[in-house]
Order: structure tokens, then sequence, then C-alpha cells
């Protein structure tokens, strides 16, 4: 039974990172009409729209009382703080040295659960991370234009690494209280209204936006945000935030085929070498260490860390 489960949490969590690659491709498009508050707040309206339905349609309701301050907090830190940094920091730097200053965020994750949660620091998890995150360095070199990087872009993009490393650390407490669809609709919401002063710049935007920057914001909506982080929190919620953290750095492996595919941009040897890096820390970092002797226990090994 805890294999199942813990197979379900896999799935989730690789159609999370598959969407939050993919969000890399439309912020860019949507960013070229949209500005970041702006983009920010279509992108969290949407998903909180989307996700109040279904939240209405399953009957869940309203999540504990427990469980409100930390999807208060982690909602304006995670879904509202960050996506404003991170899409202003993709307009002043390059793609690469963005997606290179985020990366910190899985190892500041790391860190923070192994603290403030008890998690520990499992070595299999720290050496996966330390593999994926010289890949993530290879692909935001390699990837990197003129290698003129604003230092303003740089620090939004490190500010948008911390919030979304607190934003999930707090997180994980919420999901012992709420499920992952409450914790992940009102997250949005919170978000939302964090977003509130762009409203205007939303509305004053929506009308001289091309027709794809608009798609692209919607797209956003549902697939990165509304479907992609309730993954995200169904996972973390089986597992720990250090793991979790470990496995997003599958996304700069495919953010390169992504831009490949659908932007033309193709990659080059060092590139692909470095995605390749990524997928390997992530391998390792999942990885359990097998028992000495089979023999010795029929029970499945399951590793520090894991709720179930």
């Amino acid at each position: 039974m805890k294999q199942a489960v813990d197979r379900r949490a896999v799935v989730a969590a690789s159609v999370t990172v598959v969407l939050w690659a993919s969000a890399f491709v439309s912020i860019r498009s949507a960013g070229e009409d949209y500005s970041p508050g702006a983009l920010a707040l279509g992108r969290m309206a949407t998903g909180a729209l989307v996700l109040g339905l279904i939240l209405v349609i399953r009957r869940e309701g309203l999540p504990p009382r427990a469980a409100w301050p930390g999807i208060a907090v982690s909602g304006v830190l995670w879904f509202g703080l960050y996506m404003i940094a991170l899409n202003w920091g993709e307009q002043k730097v390059d793609a690469g040295t963005a997606a290179l200053v985020v990366n910190v965020g899985p190892i500041l994750m790391a860190l923070l659960g192994g603290w403030l949660l008890k998690e520990g620091f499992p070595p299999r998890i720290m050496a996966g991370m330390g593999v994926s995150f010289a890949g993530a360095a290879v692909v935001g070199l390699s990837m990197s234009g003129d290698g003129k990087s604003s230092v303003v872009g740089v620090l939004l993009c490190l500010f948008a690494a911390v919030a979304y490393a607190a934003g999930v650390v707090i997180q994980k407490p919420v999901l012992r209280h709420a499920s992952a669809l409450q914790a992940t609709t009102f997250g949005c919401a919170f978000g939302a209204l964090a977003c509130l002063p762009f409203a205007g710049s939303l509305v004053a935007e929506i009308p001289d936006a091309s027709v794809p920057a608009t798609l692209n914001m919607l797209y956003l909506g549902i697939f990165p945000t509304a479907i992609a982080f309730t993954t995200w929190a169904y996972a973390l919620a089986r597992t720990s935030a250090g793991k979790m953290g470990a496995t997003t750095y599958a996304a700069p492996a495919l953010v390169v085929l992504m831009s490949w595919a659908f932007l033309d941009e193709v990659p080059g040897l060092i590139t692909l070498g470095g995605g390749l890096l990524c997928l390997v820390g992530v391998a390792v970092s999942r990885s359990s260490r097998k028992p000495a002797t089979p023999e010795a226990d029929p029970a499945p090994d399951v590793p520090a860390g894991l709720a179930k």
C-alpha cells in the first residue's frame, strides 16, 4: 500500500515539474505585452477561479482553522511575491541567469526543511542536489547571452528563490490539516489578493495585448498554477520538502527541450550535458538505499521524512 501511494506521489511531482517547466516558455511570451505585476495577477486570478470551481464541484469546503495561517503566509509569499519577482526578474536578465539564480530555491528548501521541519539532511538528497545544481549552473551559463546581467534582475530572481523556498516549507505543515486542493485554492486566492495593487495595470494592458500573450497568461493560470500547484501539494503531503525540492531540478532539462521544440532555440552540447546532469541529480536524490540483507526484513525501506 505504501509503495502505491509513493508511486502516485512521484507521478504527481512529475506532472508538476513538466508544467512548471512549460511556464518559462509562456512567461517569456506573455511578458512581451504584460507587466510583471499584471501578469502575476492575471495568472493568479485565473488559477483561483478554476480551482474555486473544482472545489465547489468536489464539495470540499473550507480548510480547518489550523490551516489558515500557513495558507495565508505561503499564499502571499509563493503565489504572490514569488510570481511578481520572477516575472520582473526575467525581464531584466536572460533566461539562463534567471534559471540559475532561482535554482538556489530547492537548496534553501532542503536546508529550511531539515532545520525547521526536522526532516534532517539525508546524504542522498544533498548529494543529488549538488549534482543537479551543477547541471543547472551549466545550463544557465550556457544559455546566457553576452554575460551582462542586471544586478537588480539577479536580486529579484534571488528574492523569488527565497520566497519560493519559504512558501514550500510553510505549506508543508498546512497539509496535515487541509487537502491539497484546499491549500492550493486558498493559497492562490491569497496570492491574487497580494497582486491586487496591479489591477489597474492589468485592466489597461488587456486591450492592447496580443491574443497569444493573453492565451499564455490564461495557460499559466490553468496549467502551471491550478493543476501543477495542486499536484505539488499532493506530492508534498506524502514526502519531504527536501526531496520535493530536489525533484524540481529536472525542470532546467525540460526547459531546454521545450525551448528547442517551441521556440526553435537549438541547445548546444554543453547545454544538453547540463540538462543530463540535472536529471542524474534528481535520480540520485530520489533513490533509496537497499537493505543489506533482504531476509532480515520483508517490509519496504521507507526513506526518512516520508509522511504517509
